[in-house]
């Protein structure tokens, strides 16, 4: 098991589906976490009491991750109440999909500026506190579409999400002086809302299907999976790693 005692850790993105499922594995090892959400209050709550309900620590912060206040307030408030970031895990994103042709301005900007431009500010103002005290774990969440695959309706989801692997091996590169690792997490098909979407039950098994029968082990990913390969990247286990991109999609065989 891996022990997070004493650690502070923000990850964006956390009242729900993945971000949520990384919190809780944190928050069980005895990390410390700002939970984030640009939305929902409610489920951000629920989050964070679940946390002190298994004797941890956690509090709700509302924030857009591309405004560049709403960020700093994050860390200042994460600071106020823990005194400290030891670990930033960028896990906030969109998955607004359309074909080349029909992608709007609207939709290209969306999906830049949540998805690499949120990364982009938080790495930053989570590094300038990092870099004090000589110490950080940045995780970032990517997505195999950003790093090969060429899906229909991709194209400015898989740019913004290439564009975090990138901005990963260029953080790392600077960052690494400082005793601070830089590492990226890209899922494959997560049963997640983002991947449901609005499909009806019977479209959304025949999304899976297709999704299984593209990767070596057959099987569905979950946020759980996710979570746990967060984990060892947040964890002074990978001391010796960074820069690094681990793909968790079930030995999707286009990659093998």
């Amino acid at each position: 098991m891996f022990d997070f005692k004493d650690k502070v850790a923000v990850v964006t993105g956390s009242s729900r589906s993945i971000g949520r499922s990384i919190a809780l594995a944190l928050a069980r090892c005895g990390c410390a976490v700002t939970i984030n959400y640009r939305k929902s209050r409610d489920e951000a709550e629920e989050v964070v009491n679940s946390i002190r309900q298994m004797g941890g620590k956690a509090i709700a912060v509302k924030c857009d991750v591309s405004k560049r206040e709403e960020v700093e307030n994050m860390f200042t408030a994460t600071i106020n109440a823990f005194n400290k970031v030891d670990i930033l895990v960028n896990n906030a994103g969109i998955g607004w999909v359309e074909s080349l042709l029909e992608t709007t301005d609207e939709i290209w900007n969306k999906n830049m500026e949540i998805n690499l431009k949120g990364v982009f500010l938080c790495t930053q103002i989570a590094a300038r506190h990092m870099v004090d005290r000589g110490y950080g774990k940045i995780v970032n969440i990517s997505s195999n579409s950003g790093f090969g695959i060429a899906m229909p309706g991709d194209t400015s989801y898989a740019v913004s999400k290439a564009g975090v692997i990138q901005l990963t091996k260029s953080s790392a590169f600077e960052l690494g002086r400082h005793n601070i690792n830089v590492n990226c997490v890209a899922p494959g098909a997560i049963d997640t809302d983002m991947l449901r979407g609005n499909r009806s039950d019977e479209e959304y098994e025949k999304v899976l299907e297709g999704r299984r029968n593209a990767t070596s082990l057959g099987i569905t990913g979950t946020p759980e999976d996710i979570a746990n390969a967060v984990l060892f990247f947040a964890s002074d286990k990978s001391r010796y790693i960074t820069g690094k991109i681990l793909l968790v999609d079930g030995g999707r065989r286009d990659f093998l």
